[in-house]
C-alpha cells in the first residue's frame, strides 16, 4: 500500500466527479405498493429532468411506466407530490407539460382524461365503490389567485368533474374510509402554512357521492395536522404536534386517543402531496418511522397496548413509507451507502434495495462520514448540523494546515437535512474541503418549539446559527476560520446572502436560486408560499420595513467578499430577476461576482449538464477566492471584478 502524498487542503485527486455525479443520479419520490408490484418515480437527470414512474415486478424486473415524452409531475402547489394513481395494472399520473390526467395501461400511448382547462390536479384518491377518483384540484384565472377545492372525477363518465369541499385556501390529503362511507381531508388558511395551524375534518358520503355535514377532527390554532389515513377497520388516524412533537394519533367514538408520545417527530412538514412516515399491516399494527435528534427510524406499533418497536435497518433517513399485505417500501438511505428504494418483507425480515440513487461504486476510503454536532448559538440555545472532515486515503494535508470550510445550508426554511450519503458533500470533503450542514432554527425534525423560532426572525435565527456553527469549528480547530465560506439553494440561498451581508463570518458565499429581495418574493410568489413570509417576517405591506431590513439587496454596502449566483431563468419561486439585481449591485461595488443563468431550469436545477456546471463552477470559484490549485480541469467561469 503507498503511502499517502501530502498536498494542501482543497487540491487533492477525488476520483468522486461532477459528471458522474449529475448523469449517474436519479431522484426517487412517491413510492407505492399495488398488486404485488412496488412503484416509484425516479427525476433523471439524463433525461432533461423528467419524472418517470417505474414499477418494479416480484421478479426485480423494472418497467418504465411514463413513456418517453412525457413527465409524470403536477404543479399543484408549485411543490407537487401525488402526482400518481395505480389502479390494478394501469397508471394515471399527471403530465407536467399539459398538467393533463392521464391513464396508461403500459402498451401504446396514454390517453388523456382531463382537458387543460379543468385545472391542475394532484393527491389522488380511489373512490371504487364509486368508480371515480377523488383529487385536490387547483384552477388558475387571470383576475385573482388560484381557486384550491376538493373534487370527484369520473373517467368513465367522459372525465366529469363533481365539486365536494371547498371555500377554504388550501385543501391536502382527501382520504376516503374503506367502506367508502366518510372522507377525511386536510385544510388551512393563509397566512398559515400546513405546519403552523392546519385541521383535519371528516363528512359522511351519501351513496351518489355527496357530502353531508362536516366534523371537525382536530387541529386549529397552534396545531398542526399531517397524514390522515383510515385503517382497515375504519378507524382515522393522524399525525399532530399539539404536545411540541408530532405523533401519532386516531379518533374514535369521537374521542382522540394519543398512540405514541415520544420526543420525536413521526411527520414531517408538508410541502409536497402525499408524503407518508406510516401505513397499516393490519388493523392493530402500524408500520412507522420517525426521527429523533436527526437521525431517522423504522419501528412497529402495536395500536391496542401502543408498545413501539424498532425494526433494525442500517438507514438513518427514511421518508415515502408504504405498507402493504406484509411488505413495506420506503426511501432509505445512510451516510455511507447511496438512497435505495427499500423493500422489507414483514413475515422473512428481508431486507432489499430494488434501486439505488446512483450505481457509482465508492471506496470508503474517500467517505467522509458525518458527525452531529449540537453547537452554543444566540439567546443561550444550541442548534444542531452534521459536520463532513475531508476524507481522501490518498492524501494528507501539510502539518499545521487547517482545511478551508464550505457551511451548506437548506432551502424551506421550513425543511431539515439528513445524513443519506450526498455525493455533492462528498465532491468536496474528497478534495479536501471540510462541510458543515446545518439545521438552524426553524428546521423540522427537533419539534414544534424549535420550528418557531423562525417566526419573525428569519434572516436571524438561520444566519445566526449558520455562523455560530462555523464560528464552533474554528474555535474547535477543525477548520480555517480564514477560509470558511457558505452556499444554500432557495432559502438556502437568502441566508447565505443575508449571512454575507449583515455578519463578518464567511470569506465567501454562492447562492443558488436565492432570495435577496424579501419584499419582490412576498409580491410575486406563488399561492402556495404567498403569505408564508407574515409568520417568518410580519404581515406585508404593514411590515414593510423590515423586509427592506432583512433584504440583502437593499444593504450591498454590508457585503465585502466574493459571491456567486446560479439561477435558473423559469423559476417561479424565486423570480430571476433578484439574482440579476444582486449581481449587478457587485459589480458596481467592484467586488469579485459570478453569475450563471440556465435556460430552461425551474427552482432547482434537473438537466444533468447544469447539475454538473453548477457544481464545478461552485468549486472553480472557491478555489480561486482562497486560492488552492485544483487537482483536475474545471472549465472556469468569468469572474467579474478578479
Amino acid at each position: 500500500m503507498s503511502q499517502p502524498r501530502t498536498a494542501p487542503y482543497g487540491s487533492w485527486k477525488s476520483p468522486i466527479q461532477a459528471r458522474q455525479i449529475a448523469e449517474g443520479t436519479v431522484r426517487f419520490d412517491e413510492t407505492r405498493l399495488e398488486g404485488g408490484h412496488t412503484y416509484w418515480t425516479e427525476l433523471r437527470p439524463t433525461e432533461s429532468g423528467r419524472c418517470v414512474i417505474v414499477r418494479c415486478h416480484r421478479d426485480g424486473t423494472l418497467v418504465d411506466m411514463t413513456p418517453s415524452g412525457f413527465n409524470a409531475r403536477t404543479r399543484v402547489h408549485e411543490y407537487g407530490g401525488g402526482s400518481y394513481l395505480t389502479c390494478g395494472e394501469k397508471v394515471m399520473f399527471v403530465n407536467f407539460d399539459d398538467q393533463r390526467l392521464y391513464v396508461y395501461t403500459g402498451q401504446g400511448r396514454p390517453s388523456p382524461i382531463t382537458a387543460c382547462e379543468d385545472g391542475r390536479f394532484a393527491d389522488f384518491e380511489c373512490d371504487q365503490k364509486r368508480k371515480r377518483l377523488i383529487a385536490i384540484r387547483e384552477k388558475h384565472n387571470d383576475k385573482s389567485e388560484p381557486a384550491n377545492t376538493i373534487v370527484a372525477i369520473y373517467p368513465e363518465k367522459g372525465a366529469e368533474i363533481r365539486h365536494l369541499v371547498g371555500g377554504n385556501d388550501f385543501y391536502a390529503a382527501a382520504r376516503i374510509s374503506p367502506d367508502g362511507s366518510q372522507l377525511a381531508w386536510l385544510t388551512w388558511d393563509h397566512p398559515n402554512m400546513p405546519w403552523d395551524d392546519s385541521e383535519l375534518w371528516v363528512a359522511p358520503v351519501a351513496e351518489d357521492g355527496e357530502l353531508g355535514e362536516a366534523t371537525h377532527v382536530a387541529g386549529g390554532s397552534g396545531e398542526s395536522i399531517v397524514q390522515p389515513q383510515w385503517s382497515p377497520d375504519g378507524v382515522l388516524h393522524f399525525i399532530s404536534d399539539r404536545t411540541n412533537w408530532w405523533n401519532i394519533y386516531r379518533w374514535r367514538a369521537g374521542h382522540i386517543e394519543p398512540l405514541t408520545c415520544l420526543e420525536a417527530e413521526f411527520g414531517s412538514a408538508q410541502w409536497r402531496f402525499d408524503c407518508a412516515t406510516y401505513g397499516f399491516d393490519g388493523p392493530s399494527r402500524i408500520i412507522c418511522s420517525y426521527v429523533q435528534d436527526g437521525l431517522w427510524h423504522l419501528a412497529k406499533l402495536d395500536t391496542i397496548t401502543t408498545e413501539l418497536s424498532e425494526i433494525e435497518t442500517p438507514y438513518k433517513v427514511i421518508s415515502d413509507v408504504r405498507v402493504a399485505d406484509g411488505r413495506v417500501v420506503f426511501i432509505g438511505g445512510a451516510p455511507r451507502r447511496p438512497t435505495a428504494v427499500v423493500f422489507v418483507d414483514l413475515v422473512t425480515a428481508k431486507v432489499e434495495e430494488l434501486r439505488q440513487t446512483n450505481e457509482l461504486e465508492i471506496d470508503p476510503g474517500y467517505i467522509s462520514v458525518p458527525e452531529a454536532i449540537e453547537f452554543p448559538t444566540e439567546n443561550g440555545l444550541r442548534a444542531h448540523g452534521f459536520f463532513y472532515p475531508p476524507r481522501n486515503k490518498d492524501y494528507v494535508a501539510p502539518e499545521g494546515e487547517k482545511p478551508p470550510l464550505v457551511v451548506v445550508v437548506h432551502g424551506g426554511p421550513t425543511a431539515a437535512t439528513g445524513t443519506s450519503l450526498s455525493l455533492q458533500k462528498q465532491f468536496y470533503t474528497s478534495r479536501g474541503i471540510a462541510v458543515l450542514d446545518v439545521n438552524y432554527g426553524g428546521s423540522t425534525g427537533y419539534g414544534r418549539e424549535y420550528r418557531e423560532r423562525l417566526y419573525g426572525q428569519w434572516g436571524i435565527v438561520d444566519v445566526d446559527d449558520s455562523c455560530n456553527g462555523a464560528r464552533y469549528l474554528a474555535k474547535q480547530g477543525l477548520v480555517d476560520a480564514e477560509r470558511m465560506a457558505i452556499t444554500g439553494g432557495s432559502a438556502g440561498g437568502y441566508t447565505t446572502l443575508s449571512a454575507l451581508t449583515f455578519r463578518d463570518v464567511f470569506a465567501a458565499g454562492s447562492s443558488h436560486y436565492g432570495v435577496s429581495d424579501c419584499e419582490i418574493l412576498a409580491k410575486e410568489t406563488h399561492k402556495f408560499e404567498s403569505r408564508y413570509l407574515d409568520r417568518l417576517i410580519g404581515p406585508y405591506p404593514e411590515c414593510r420595513d423590515v423586509y427592506i431590513e432583512r433584504s440583502p439587496i437593499h444593504h450591498v454596502d454590508g457585503l465585502s467578499c466574493p459571491v456567486a449566483f446560479f439561477q435558473g431563468l423559469e423559476d417561479e419561486i424565486v423570480p430571476p430577476n433578484q439574482a440579476q439585481m444582486m449581481a449587478d449591485a457587485l459589480k458596481r461595488k467592484r467586488l469579485p461576482v459570478a453569475l450563471m443563468e440556465f435556460e430552461g431550469e425551474q427552482h432547482g436545477f434537473r438537466k444533468a449538464e447544469n447539475i454538473q456546471r453548477a457544481l464545478e463552477a461552485e468549486l472553480y470559484f472557491f478555489s480561486r477566492v482562497f486560492r488552492f490549485d485544483l487537482a483536475e480541469h474545471v472549465e472556469p467561469i468569468r469572474i467579474e471584478n478578479m
